[in-house]
């Protein structure tokens, strides 16, 4: 098989998977066999494609063409590369997580769960392999619907308000601001294909500039950037795998690396210089109020939404200092995030699954119950707060050093602040759960860990984020050929 083949596979094998499941519905074994199974094929699929992209080729496809010019197309590059491994590679392990969970709390709908999952991660590799603007867009409209009955679950009055948030925000801010820009790309460029460099025409006016830029910016609402932030706290209503997949797997990843994918390969680092003032200060922003909402947030899933939409804001707070070091750093904290942030909600579920907890200030004496997933939360945290040996730090470290390379005072700032902050939200959960007595309740009603495929998953990531710090070979290289292509 070629590359063009392996791209074929992985964009397919998730939507025969999600036929599979479907038709294995009343055969729970099976139906989850074929889960695992067909994230295996996929990941092998896409690992595949690795070591061309390493070596320099950009494979590519034309699926159709339904207007001249405007291709549904597939180009593997060095970030799309990167999101690929961490959708399908983290996939295999949500899945092992999912079985230990859904069965775990009897939950309904399990068939509908595992096949829009499925659906999801199609959806998530078609815009990592996305051309161009229209077949990013297009894809990216399709995570979000599909994506919709999972967040609404439960099926309770809360679930559906939840996802009615989530639908309106995500839709809202695509068709009232991306399409246009998208549309305007192409009227003045000629093409939607992404290309090193940027596509736009030379000599564009810096304010033109910096209006499409807020365009894609809020138009890509994934991003969580305030103040269309409000679908990611009002999605936490789902279960806890559905949360993995809006934070570490696919949705919020396919926000950012559409930032940083728009940044790079339509505007181009270049045509950017002082148009981003602006998002610098309203990266800034997102990154300090979040933390501030986190620091007050008793109810885990809440603290650990607002902490992404800090995180998040990040990565675009990286590609805003347009330094090759900090947008190696955001390409870097794509990673960095998805290990830490899957291990951060595997272990809140791993807490109600085992002890029916949600609240921060229920989970005195919680880690000698549950010392695997407490150590795994430990260590999500230190990712998170951008502290060694966890993989955070590696990705903060360049985005510091792109900071000071531009000598953007501001950003350094709001890093030390938010380094703080995300300190001070974190690490007493740590001293709770090991060092304080457990609670009355707690003594009254024992219980042990979780069952063994949720601690199996989250001691995976856990030891995923470890390895990232120590061995970040893969996506330092595909991060730095980012910035050389």
């Amino acid at each position: 098989m070629n590359a063009e083949h392996f791209i074929v596979a992985a964009l397919v094998l998730p939507l025969l998977g999600a036929l599979g499941i479907a038709l294995a519905g009343k055969l729970p074994n099976l139906r989850e066999g074929i889960t695992l199974a067909t994230a295996a094929a996929l990941f092998a699929c896409v690992v595949q494609l690795l070591d061309p992209v390493l070596a320099g080729v950009r494979p590519e496809l034309v699926l159709l063409e339904p207007l001249p010019g405007l291709p549904i197309a597939f180009r593997v590059e060095p970030l799309g590369m990167l999101f690929a491994l961490i959708a399908s590679g983290l996939w295999i392990v949500n899945s092992v997580y999912s079985i230990g969970y859904m069965r775990g709390n009897q939950e309904k709908h399990q068939t509908r769960f595992y096949v829009c999952f499925a659906l999801s991660i199609a959806a998530a590799l078609a815009i990592a392999f996305a051309g161009n603007l229209l077949t990013l867009f297009l894809f990216y409209e399709v995570l979000t619907l599909i994506t919709y009955p999972l967040v609404t679950h439960a099926g309770t009055e809360k679930a559906k308000q939840g996802g009615r948030t989530y639908l309106a925000i995500l839709m809202g801010t695509s068709v009232l601001f991306l399409l246009p820009a998208v549309i305007y790309v192409w009227h003045i460029s000629g093409t939607t294909d992404f290309q090193p460099g940027g596509i736009l025409p030379a000599g564009m006016d810096k304010g033109a500039i910096a209006i499409l830029l807020a365009l894609f910016m809020f138009g890509i609402g994934k991003a969580a950037l305030m103040p269309f932030h409000r679908w990611l706290p009002a999605a936490m209503v789902a279960p806890t795998p559905v949360s993995a997949l809006l934070h570490a797997v696919a949705v919020v990843k396919a926000g950012v690396f559409s930032v940083v994918k728009v940044v790079v390969y339509v505007f181009g680092i270049d045509t950017l210089t002082g148009a981003t003032d602006w998002l610098v200060a309203i990266s800034g922003f997102t990154i300090i109020a979040a933390s501030l909402v986190a620091l007050h947030a008793d109810n885990l899933k809440r603290r650990l939404a607002y902490s992404t939409v800090s995180q998040l804001a990040y990565v675009i707070l990286a590609v805003a200092i347009l330094a090759p070091l900090s947008i190696v750093g955001a390409a870097l904290h794509i990673a960095a995030h998805a290990f830490g942030k899957i291990t951060l909600f595997f272990a809140a579920g791993s807490i109600y699954t085992a002890a029916h907890k949600t609240e921060v200030s229920q989970l005195d004496g919680i880690g000698r119950r549950m010392p695997w997933t407490m150590a795994a939360f430990g260590i999500g945290a230190l990712s998170m707060i951008g502290l060694p040996p966890a993989a955070g730090f590696v990705s903060k470290w360049y985005l510091v050093s792109g900071a000071m390379s531009q000598g953007a005072w501001f950003a350094l700032a709001v890093i030390l602040l938010s380094t703080l902050l995300n300190a001070a939200y974190f690490l007493p959960i740590i001293w709770r759960a090991f060092f304080k007595p457990l609670s009355a309740e707690a003594v009254a009603h024992p219980h042990g860990e979780a069952p063994l495929p949720i601690v199996i998953a989250l001691t995976f990531t856990a030891a995923g984020t470890l390895a990232l710090f120590f061995f970040p070979d893969v996506p330092l290289a595909l991060a730095q050929q980012l910035v050389k292509s």
